[in-house]
């Protein structure tokens, strides 16, 4: 076989690698019927992003902001401003996201405590270990170190 017959079958190859490389990297084309994960880690990341632009906004049960929040009033008017819905509470919320594994966690997927079975406090991730949240009375919006194992991790569809 001569060299010359070996390249179609290179550039397939090389073709397919470029592809799932794209895809690997957060790039925008899909193959058909894939979900756009690219897509919604936008969302995701803008959705962090304005969690931050609230830093310092005081906590307060019950409110859903735009100046005061509890932990599930950020998130949800975190993502209503990137044009996604979440229901009102942290266990309600957890239960409409798609749940992922901690290996797989992305800036904007939100971060559920948790003891046992029941959900008591959610934030947004914004990697490195870290989330945007507003924690309890007397505190405000903040960026902070997940301060424990038990907690589970969902995306918003």
């Amino acid at each position: 076989m001569t060299a010359q017959a070996h390249v179609p079958s290179l550039l397939s190859r090389t073709g397919a690698v470029s592809v799932l490389t794209l895809a690997a990297v957060g790039g925008t084309m899909l193959a058909p019927g894939a979900t756009p994960d690219a897509h919604a880690a936008t969302h995701a990341v803008k959705a962090m992003k304005v969690a931050a632009s609230k830093k310092g906004s005081p906590y307060s049960w019950g409110a859903t902001g735009p100046y005061r929040f509890d932990c599930s009033g950020l998130t949800l008017y975190s993502f209503k401003r990137v044009g996604k819905k979440l229901p009102r509470t942290a266990q309600q919320q957890y239960n409409k996201t798609r749940h992922i594994s901690r290996s797989h966690r992305r800036k904007g997927d939100l971060v559920f405590f948790h003891y046992g079975n029941s959900i008591y406090h959610v934030g947004i991730y914004a990697g490195r270990g870290k989330i945007w949240h507003s924690p309890k009375t007397g505190s405000k919006v903040r960026l902070e170190r997940i301060w424990s194992r038990s907690v589970w991790y969902g995306r918003v569809k």
